[in-house]
């Protein structure tokens, strides 16, 4: 099946169609003082609002900034999008600094982490209330983990003469989220590799983790490394939890993954009910369901729909379709200003299109076990000299499938670069760092960080004040520099808006929404 579609590729034509595809990014970074320490301040209001900026808003605590491109036609100009936007942030950031990696500052256990304020209006107490409920369900350090996510859609011209070039009938619209949705089954086949290619967290402060875990050693009295990991953002000590793991959602249609979601949204939690929703008049939650919203799914990548309404995801998506795939595998790249590079951006796009090609069988529960494994196996010890991954049953080298799925990626790869755009040069890097594992970010860093005689805390915090002053060294272009000034300008106003609007008591608000799963 991949061959004949690949032969389909090779034509001028088709191959001109799949290099229209749409790019964007998704990258979240701490605000921190001169030490290292969390910023206590509020997001800066030079900022504009995070509850309304199109390209600057927060995440879960009100120190952990998001970034947000908008989709362009090239890896280039998402990334240099990105760029200017770190420019703009840390020019107005008045003595802070950016994080430089997945792995938080100093984190304080008795000293809450500040939960995201997004203000009085409806739509901004629902955003405050579901984080104040991760706070809650999680523990607010795991929420200050960043990372970087990558956003990818096939043009819709692609579409039509796809359909036709697998002779089906179906709805337009139809085929196309079965085609998305086969292609994150088959992400989620292959996300160990990028855990492996692109993990950048193999160290931490113990403030973090004080208790350790089984596969931690000391590298010195404050900070902890995995001698092989690759991302400790990505494993047990980061993101996966016990509830989150025992939550299986079917990628296999897309019918059957928003009915999974709708499920864990309305299902109630015995451990969630302790916490209680509204507590001495205070909401500590926005429901006791498995998931307070659908977004609270953590996952390797997501299938999204395009429109940006304030409907529950999965009513999006059922009227919507897919319209673009986020992949949430990628660390913050500590040794880039910018937190990542172009290869990475142009590895992940031919991947995902490989994943769109290749065949894309259901995930039952038993490879679903083996995908989870082989992820966490890889985040904990992915440089492990021999390590041995389980798939179908049987244990198969690391290095040798990854080499198997690099030489299909660098066929998607040569489509791609027809006019020299690095996409050979990208996967052919990748190819090296599987052959030498001394070249993935995570070794490198761990050899930083070693070489350095300092700790986690004082390499990473030399890291961000090199990065704070290269952005600020660089100058932005006036139209940059206005474009940036004006979203905030208007950020600030559409919230001041929304703020003295009439509308429904949130009690009402509320309710209304989850009506309509």
């Amino acid at each position: 099946m991949l061959d004949s579609q690949l032969g389909w590729l090779q034509d001028a034509a088709h191959a001109n169609l799949i290099r229209r595809g749409l790019r964007g990014l998704e990258k979240e970074a701490l605000r921190v003082d001169s030490e290292g320490h969390l910023s206590a301040r509020m997001h800066p209001t030079r900022l504009g609002s995070a509850l309304t900026h199109p390209y600057l808003t927060t995440d879960y605590s009100e120190a952990l900034l998001e970034f947000v491109t908008p989709a362009y036609p090239t890896n280039w100009e998402t990334f240099q999008f990105l760029c200017d936007s770190h420019c703009f942030v840390c020019q107005n950031l008045e003595g802070e600094l950016l994080w430089a990696q997945s792995m938080p500052c100093i984190v304080n256990p008795s000293q809450d982490l500040p939960v995201a304020s997004y203000g009085p209006s409806n739509i901004g107490q629902m955003k405050t209330i579901y984080r104040r409920g991760l706070g809650y369900r999680y523990g607010r350090a795991m929420q200050a983990i960043a990372g970087v996510h990558y956003n990818y859609s096939l043009p819709i011209s692609f579409w039509e003469p796809f359909r036709e070039q697998q002779k089906k009938t179906e709805v337009l619209g139809s085929f196309i989220s079965a085609q998305y949705m086969g292609l994150v089954r088959n992400y989620r086949r292959l996300a160990w590799l990028f855990i492996y290619l692109f993990g950048a967290s193999p160290a931490l402060c113990k403030s973090f983790c004080p208790e350790g875990h089984e596969i931690l050693e000391e590298l010195d009295p404050s900070t902890w490394h995995g001698p092989f990991s690759t991302s400790l953002r990505m494993s047990d000590i980061g993101y996966r939890n016990k509830t989150q793991a025992e939550l299986q959602i079917s990628a296999n249609s897309l019918t059957e993954y928003t009915a999974g979601l709708a499920a864990a949204v309305t299902t109630p939690n015995a451990d969630y009910e302790k916490i209680g929703v509204r507590v001495n008049g205070e909401y500590r939650q926005l429901s006791v369901n498995i998931l307070q919203i659908e977004n609270e799914y953590y996952s390797s990548i997501r299938p999204k729909p395009a429109i940006g309404s304030d409907a529950p995801l999965t009513v999006d998506l059922r009227g919507a379709g897919v319209e673009y795939v986020e992949v949430r595998t990628l660390d913050i790249n500590m040794l880039d200003p910018v937190g990542v590079n172009q290869n990475q951006l142009r590895f992940a796009e031919a991947a995902l299109i490989y994943c769109l090609l290749a065949e894309s069988p259901p995930i039952d529960a038993v490879e679903q076990a083996e995908i989870d494994a082989r992820d966490l196996a890889v985040a904990l010890e992915g440089r492990k000299p021999g390590l041995m991954l389980l798939e179908n049953g049987h244990d198969v080298s690391l290095q040798a499938r990854g080499i198997v799925l690099v030489d299909r990626i660098q066929e998607v790869a040569a489509i791609l670069d027809v006019d020299g755009e690095g996409y050979l040069a990208a996967v052919e890097a990748q190819r090296a760092a599987l052959m030498e594992p001394k070249l993935t970010p995570s070794a490198q860093i761990l050899e930083g960080i070693r070489d350095s005689d300092q700790s986690f805390l004082e390499f990473t915090l030399d890291l961000s004040k090199a990065h704070a002053e290269y952005f600020c060294q660089l100058r932005l272009s006036p139209e940059k520099m206005a474009l940036f000034t004006t979203a905030a300008e208007r950020s600030l106003e559409r919230t001041q808006a929304l703020e003295q609007s009439s509308g429904p008591t949130f009690e009402a608000y509320l309710a209304s929404y989850f009506e309509r799963l």
